[in-house]
């Protein structure tokens, strides 16, 4: 493997990506099989691209309403199912001086611990605040992110390679609001390994199934 890298920043999807999980999807299993079901339907036909997401987020949080605890249980969650070779592909990427963020539409609070396992700092987690009161229940999440819609991926990729991130640039997903990243980066490439979806594999530049190939496609 050579040591310079194709690619200079490398933009990387969290749930079924970094994360052998789906997070809200997860916080779905605490509330009963019948929120179970609808918030997993909503997630995959989003992640397809059959709805927008917009018009599923916030009845998924509706549903799910995750308080502080939820949040914690979450994060442990995440790190206990990264997926295998991530850890080392991050620590491999910072050492070739290419930058890695973590761009989601789940819950920030949830996805920091994860980055902090992979060696990133939570500058670099780009995701959807979640509010809980004093007391610790759900209140709300943060509406106005990008990140709550379809195309909020493409909107935080362009911001980040006009702030400081250099191209060439790759984004790394698994869903259709991961394949909306392609016309701000310089490729794209859809992660299969945990769950392959037909037409973001058909319309990336890339298919990988692991981090190793992930490492292969950016050092050439």
């Amino acid at each position: 493997m050579a040591d310079a890298p194709r690619f200079q920043t490398v933009l990387l999807d969290v749930d079924s990506t970094v994360a052998a999980l789906e997070g809200i999807d997860w916080l779905a299993t605490k509330r009963g099989p019948d929120v179970v079901a609808r918030v997993a339907e909503l997630t995959d036909r989003a992640m397809r691209g059959e709805i927008a997401l917009e018009s599923v987020y916030g009845e998924r949080l509706a549903l799910v309403r995750p308080g502080r605890d939820d949040l914690a249980a979450l994060s442990e969650a995440y790190v206990a199912a990264t997926v295998p070779g991530a850890r080392g592909a991050v620590a491999r990427l910072k050492r070739a001086g290419v930058r890695v963020a973590l761009l989601s539409g789940g819950i920030r609070q949830a996805i920091i611990p994860l980055a902090k396992s992979l060696g990133m700092p939570a500058d670099d987690v780009h995701a959807v605040d979640v509010v809980v009161d004093m007391g610790g229940a759900y209140f709300a999440f943060d509406a106005g992110s990008p990140l709550t819609v379809q195309t909020g991926k493409r909107e935080v990729a362009e911001r980040l390679l006009a702030d400081g991130f250099l191209r060439p640039a790759l984004a790394v997903g698994d869903g259709a609001t991961d394949l909306e990243m392609r016309p701000a980066v310089d490729a794209f490439a859809a992660f299969t390994g945990v769950i392959r979806r037909d037409r973001v594999a058909r319309e990336a530049d890339h298919e990988i199934t692991s981090f190793e190939q992930l490492l292969e496609l950016v050092f050439v």
